[in-house]
């Protein structure tokens, strides 16, 4: 019986010191999840700053492009004023007269990357129908 109590004396200690040493891993695990958590929210704001930061300089960038945008428009429009202050000859109501085109070796082509092919037919065919009538009512005149 003697034996026996030692030996249950035995496991209590080593119960207890089991018991001591898990009771510092969850002191040492709750202080790291109270840890964990601060830096959670801590993370959470800079997350919503930077958010609204971000929205801000996407808001400032679409601001910006139309900026732009309009400004190559009011170039565009201020080229044709000119060109018909000095050539009151040329109509620049004239659909052909479009800020999206460019002339790229001799041709009237869009900049967005259209068909150069097709924009050209299209403005020839159009040349067309002005010579047309440019030269019917030159006939009529006669």
């Amino acid at each position: 019986m003697e034996e026996e109590k030692a030996t249950l004396e035995k496991e209590k200690e080593g119960w207890e010191v089991e018991r001591k040493r898990l009771v510092t891993w969850k002191v040492r695990c709750l202080d790291s999840q109270d840890k964990l958590n601060k830096c959670i929210e801590e993370l959470e704001e800079d997350y919503e700053d930077l958010k609204d930061k971000y929205d801000g300089a996407v808001g400032e960038l679409d601001d910006l492009k139309n900026s732009v945008i309009q400004e190559h428009i009011n170039g565009f429009e201020k080229g044709l004023r000119q060109a018909a202050f000095f050539h009151p000859d040329v109509d620049v109501s004239d659909s052909r007269f479009d800020v999206d085109k460019d002339v790229v070796d001799g041709k009237l082509v869009r900049e967005d990357g259209g068909d150069a092919e097709e924009v050209e037919e299209k403005a020839t065919e159009e040349e067309r129908k002005v010579d047309d009538v440019a030269e019917v009512a030159h006939d009529s005149a006669e």
